[in-house]
């Protein structure tokens, strides 16, 4: 093999190694490419993924929010139509108790309450000495029937009649005067058994309050038959 063959067999293998070399290189950039934009890929998908989630965060976050504050709302409308029942019902006892100041004007007729008052209370403590109070203004309505309210008592109990103590020292105290604060009564009596232990109060203005509290529901469902809530 002469110089010439030889040149040319190196110069074959020379082309071939560096064909193989080229289309190695072409592999290994081809795969390269495909790595990056498989990887790229992923990385795209897990961004888009993390955006996704935290727009569904915030979302959450706003509707959390919102519901709290419709919550809010709710509860601050429904609390002023509860005030604003509260204030009406006040306002309808304040309305009744001053119609029981007009009560005692009437003489005859308050007369005949405070000896149903009376009786009514002796009925109820069922003692043979009973203590008594008025107001100051009625002293003299009530010692002029607390025999007879005694006499009747004891008809109605089938017993003798009780004795009962009319204080004449100290009063309930009397109807409300312009300017003035503190406690007023609008009539009635005040009953106690003879060691003080049992107290009856028959006054006008405790049988209102019990009245009023018995008959509440029924004032609530009357006024407001809805129930007065607020709709959510």
């Amino acid at each position: 093999m002469n110089d010439s063959d030889v040149s040319k067999q190196v110069q074959q293998m020379v082309h071939f190694i560096k064909q193989e070399a080229e289309e190695k290189a072409n592999e290994i950039s081809v795969a390269a490419e495909e790595e990056f934009n498989i990887e790229k890929l992923q990385l795209v998908e897990a961004e888009k993924k993390k955006i996704k989630q935290e727009y569904e965060r915030k979302e959450k976050q706003v509707d959390v929010r919102k519901k709290i504050e419709y919550s809010t709302q709710l509860n601050a409308s429904r609390l002023k139509v509860l005030q604003a029942q509260d204030d009406l019902i006040r306002k309808m006892k304040e309305a009744a108790e001053k119609q029981l100041r007009s009560v005692s004007s009437q003489a005859d007729d308050y007369a005949r309450l405070l000896e149903a008052l009376i009786i009514q209370g002796l009925l109820r403590l069922n003692e043979t000495t009973v203590q008594l109070r008025c107001r100051e203004e009625d002293l003299d309505s009530v010692l002029s029937i607390v025999s007879s309210a005694a006499n009747v008592y004891a008809e109605k109990a089938g017993v003798d009649p009780p004795t009962v103590f009319v204080d004449e020292n100290h009063f309930l105290p009397g109807p409300p005067k312009e300017g003035l604060h503190g406690s007023t009564c609008a009539g009635g009596v005040v009953l106690a058994t003879k060691d003080g232990r049992i107290v009856l109060e028959n006054t006008l203005d405790a049988r209102l309050e019990v009245v009023f509290k018995q008959q509440l529901p029924e004032i609530r469902k009357r006024l407001f038959p809805a129930g007065g809530q607020a709709v959510a």
